[in-house]
């Protein structure tokens, strides 16, 4: 009898990844290491549904844990909390064009040389998050508008693939990503950081 079943993996990063969005609504750096957890878990779960785009996102979010971990380390204040920022739109014309640009290629990839199930599908959502979570880790508050979308999409995408729980965890994902995005504009007014004379405090791409 197996130890850990895929069902008991994939609750488990089901239950790390809420905690970690919870966490990065709350603006705080310990969102990281749940990340990093529930990201690891979650790519055994999509190389078993053959969505490999999404296993390779999962890569990526580990890596990109790590990354946004050390921003954000080394941007909060004393109660590990960050301050967000804003990017100008020609930085946002670049993100999504890197996104477009990944998700062609993915696609085509997965299409021609494996067997994976919906590739431009699986590979859209994939190439989007890999920009959203950059953003992310830099603190970009309209980041939160890539996550709605993507969020929204991947409803569809895992329910497709027979993905209950992760289809779920993208609607609660959806809700908090416009939450999120609201509560960062919040604390940016709060913080008076919210004007046009301050769009962006760090390179983007």
């Amino acid at each position: 009898m197996e130890l850990f079943s895929l069902d008991t993996i994939e609750i488990a990063g089901v239950v790390l990844n809420i905690a970690y969005l919870i966490l990065l609504i709350k603006r705080s750096v310990y969102c990281w290491p749940m990340g990093i957890l529930g990201s690891g878990l979650s790519i055994f779960i999509f190389l078993n549904s053959q969505l490999y785009s999404e296993a390779i996102l999962f890569c990526f979010y580990v890596l990109i844990g790590i990354y946004g971990w050390v921003k954000w380390a080394g941007n909060s204040d004393s109660s590990y909390e960050i301050q967000p920022i804003r990017w100008k739109v020609i930085q946002h014309i670049s993100a999504i064009s890197i996104g477009i640009l990944t998700t062609l290629g993915l696609g085509y990839f997965f299409s021609s040389q494996t067997d994976a199930s919906r590739p431009f599908e699986d590979a859209l959502s994939t190439g989007f998050a890999f920009v959203a979570s950059f953003l992310e880790a830099r603190r970009v508050l309209t980041g939160w508008f890539y996550w709605i979308a993507i969020n929204g999409f991947s409803i569809w995408l895992y329910a497709d693939r027979g993905l209950i729980l992760y289809s779920g965890l993208s609607v609660v994902y959806t809700a908090m990503s416009f939450y999120g995005y609201y509560s960062w504009r919040k604390a940016m007014i709060a913080t008076s950081s919210f004007s046009d004379t301050q769009i962006l405090d760090e390179p983007g791409f």
